[in-house]
């Protein structure tokens, strides 16, 4: 059987593979520490799920708009302006099957081949991915510890080509957890407007910051840029519903059109009663929102403590989501080796930096309890001792 070509323009989710082969081992009787997963370990808070129980109850679990129920694109057209001063209406929001996917239909609905879309590294590992399946030319643009792994302005003005038509921004990031701040964004805003080029910001871990730290929409910086800006986003993180698969676009009406059309004939109407659960988590309390930011803030404390402690490896500081990025250069073990010998020898899951864009790295999710970050880091510094010795 031949398989179309843009197949093989991919690879597979290395987190997804790392995840699933942590849980078989688990499965198995392995006492493993993962480290691996992007998932908040919270149940989805009560009310949501409560909201969701009574659509079915209400009978709500037909057929719904293609584009999302209205009452979700008011109620996400709605926090967008409250909480990120971006005036979109509910014309221009696009609920979709996750915040993945809200990436993906952009990418096809925008693309045409040739075109090119910058993404700096490191980078979250399916962004390249949708550009190469939507027949367009990903060029990543390197960044490292000396600039907080942000792309500067003079490296995106460098990269623009006339084939430039998009220029991925996530803040917070996975995987480094950099935020940009207000001064940065609106000198990349600059860069973008005066080029002519759009830019994607996806805001999937906005609720997940620390230490004060502000997290701004790129678009929010004046009318230029907020007409070349579209924002992904979604419900899995904030409120831990990874499994409810409920995302969104945010972009002028007629990409939304676009996207909507080929959302059509795809994958039709996300799941209808899990819509009336994400207004729910909009509309009430954000309470449980703060709860999990403080626990995964405790966590980040707790685990950047004995990384820093464990001679060999170096990390920053994340200002946001729940991720370290940690440089292992000094193990002189590539990631996939690194991450390899340490789930066989140690039974600690962490993901490989090479799909990332930085094979020098690894990165550690600490969205899991305290009991498995100590047990996890007294394995990982026994592990690179073993080496050091």
């Amino acid at each position: 059987m031949e398989l179309a070509r843009r197949i093989s323009k991919i690879e597979p989710s290395v987190t997804l593979a790392i995840s699933a082969l942590a849980k078989a081992m688990q499965q198995d009787g392995k006492d493993v520490c993962s480290f691996s997963t992007g998932e908040p370990d919270f149940d989805t808070p009560t009310h949501i799920k409560d909201a969701a129980k009574q659509a079915l109850d209400r009978g709500i679990t037909k057929y719904g708009a293609a584009a999302g129920e209205p009452l979700l694109r008011q109620a996400i057209a709605t926090k967008l302006r409250r909480d990120n001063r971006l005036k979109y209406d509910p014309a221009n929001i696009l609920v979709t099957n996750g915040g993945k996917h809200s990436l993906y239909n952009l990418m096809v609905a925008l693309i045409n081949p040739g075109d090119e879309v910058i993404i700096p590294a490191p980078y979250w590992l399916s962004y390249p991915e949708m550009v190469r399946l939507a027949d367009g030319t990903p060029v990543i643009v390197p960044t490292d510890s000396s600039t907080d792994y942000k792309i500067t302005p003079a490296a995106l003005d460098a990269a623009i080509t006339p084939k430039t038509k998009l220029f991925v921004l996530n803040s917070p990031s996975n995987p480094s957890g950099v935020v940009y701040t207000p001064t940065e964004l609106q000198a990349l805003a600059k860069v973008i407007v005066d080029r002519d080029i759009l830019v994607v910001s996806d805001e999937i871990y906005e609720k997940i910051i620390y230490d004060g730290v502000e997290q701004v929409s790129i678009g929010s910086f004046g009318e230029e840029i907020f007409n070349r800006t579209i924002i992904s986003n979604g419900f899995a993180k904030a409120y831990a519903m990874t499994g409810w698969r409920i995302g969104y676009l945010a972009a002028p009406v007629a990409l939304i059109q676009a996207a909507s059309a080929l959302q059509g004939h795809s994958t039709s109407n996300v799941c209808t009663f899990a819509q009336y659960g994400a207004i729910a988590a909009l509309e009430g309390s954000q309470d449980c929102v703060e709860n999990m930011r403080q626990a995964f803030a405790l966590r980040r404390q707790a685990i950047l403590e004995r990384l820093q402690a464990i001679p060999g490896l170096s990390c920053a500081k994340p200002d946001g989501a729940f991720y370290i990025f940690v440089n292992i250069a000094n193990t002189n073990l590539k990631s996939l080796d690194f991450c390899q010998q340490l789930l066989e020898q140690q039974q600690v899951a962490t993901i490989p930096g090479l799909p990332f864009g930085a094979d020098d790295h690894i990165r550690i999710s600490y969205a899991t309890d305290m009991v498995t970050i100590d047990k996890g880091m007294d394995r990982l510094d026994k592990f690179i001792r073993s080496r050091l010795q």
